[in-house]
């Protein structure tokens, strides 16, 4: 995955509004090979009400990216990380973030992992050694340095730490070659590493941060103004989805996933990892969105020059679209 890139000149959207035939709203987005991604299950399950219709224009290669082919109007939403559209947002890009879709709870998390036969015992050991990440600019990064920061260390020492981009499904594979010192494993990826053997975390999300909210979809501002009720749609599908994976049997979630994968025929894709799946990995009830989800990362953020000035997270992002969320006050 790469970092934020986009100038804010080029932040101009192609279209603010969805294509719409016979009361039925096309969203374009981009997916995740041998994922089940919140909105694909959402529609699976008949929660989009035959309102919207998602069209999948190919597979995204980092969390920044999707989000910036969203506020490019290259898509019509995207997902990534919370500190990343923090990023994105301050910079200029028009977008609002209107539901979370991951995140870490007690069984679904980021571990930071390396060989069993690894020098590495903790975090601080981290510093001059390779770790592959799925991003950077994302999650993985504001993980580490993070963690790292709250030991004493300084950034020119965090520096020194070499972040080395790849794919989630490679990069397993290139800590067991030796090809990185340490590995960002996640989902199905961690899991079959741990089965596999030969591998322990120096630390993971739970045990440095807690339950954390790790990011937000995103539509930009102007597509919102002109397709309201299709957010509205979306966000509240969506929110049912999470709490469908929050509330159904493991089994049940595992079987569901295997028969969207298996009937989307898409290239290069199988089910083989699904078996590792745990939880929705989404703590707040219903994706709800709070100021600690970008707040978590201003430290980050400002340190390594993503932001300058103090963040004002509510202008980032907005409930109002999750009817689960506000309808609960009227029940």
């Amino acid at each position: 995955m790469t970092a934020l890139v986009v100038g804010v000149g080029t932040l101009t959207a192609c279209s603010s509004e969805a294509a719409s035939e016979n009361g039925v709203t096309t969203l374009r987005y981009q997916g995740w090979s041998q994922q089940v991604t919140p909105p694909e299950l959402a529609e699976a399950l008949g929660y989009f009400d035959g309102k919207v219709k998602l069209q999948w224009v190919g597979n995204t290669i980092s969390g920044p990216q999707e989000i910036q082919q969203t506020a490019t109007g290259e898509t019509d939403f995207g997902g990534a990380f919370a500190g990343a559209v923090a990023k994105l947002a301050t910079a200029g890009a028009p977008i609002k973030a209107v539901i979370n879709y991951y995140g870490a709870d007690e069984k679904t998390f980021t571990g930071y992992y390396v060989l069993d036969s690894s020098s590495i015992k903790k975090p601080e050991d981290l510093v001059g050694k390779k770790i592959g990440v799925n991003t950077l600019g994302g999650q993985n990064e504001a993980d580490i340095y993070t963690v790292l920061k709250g030991k004493g260390l300084s950034t020119e020492q965090i520096k020194s730490a070499q972040l080395v981009p790849l794919p989630p499904p490679s990069i397993e594979d290139a800590l067991r070659k030796g090809q990185i010192d340490a590995a960002a494993l996640t989902g199905q990826f961690q899991q079959r590493a741990v089965a596999a053997g030969g591998v322990r975390p120096v630390f993971t999300e739970p045990e440095a941060f807690g339950p954390i909210n790790g990011g937000p979809y995103v539509f930009r501002n102007d597509f919102i103004g002109k397709n309201e009720g299709a957010v509205r749609t979306f966000t509240t599908g969506v929110a049912k989805a999470l709490e469908w994976e929050r509330t159904t049997p493991r089994e049940a979630v595992v079987a569901k996933f295997t028969e969207i994968i298996n009937a989307r025929k898409r290239p290069n894709e199988n089910t083989s990892t699904l078996k590792y799946w745990l939880s929705v990995g989404v703590p707040s009830k219903y994706g709800e969105i709070s100021d600690t989800d970008f707040t978590r990362w201003e430290g980050w953020l400002r340190d390594t020059g993503g932001v300058d000035d103090k963040l004002e997270p509510s202008t980032f992002y907005t409930n109002e679209y999750n009817d689960l969320l506000t309808q609960q006050g009227k029940d």
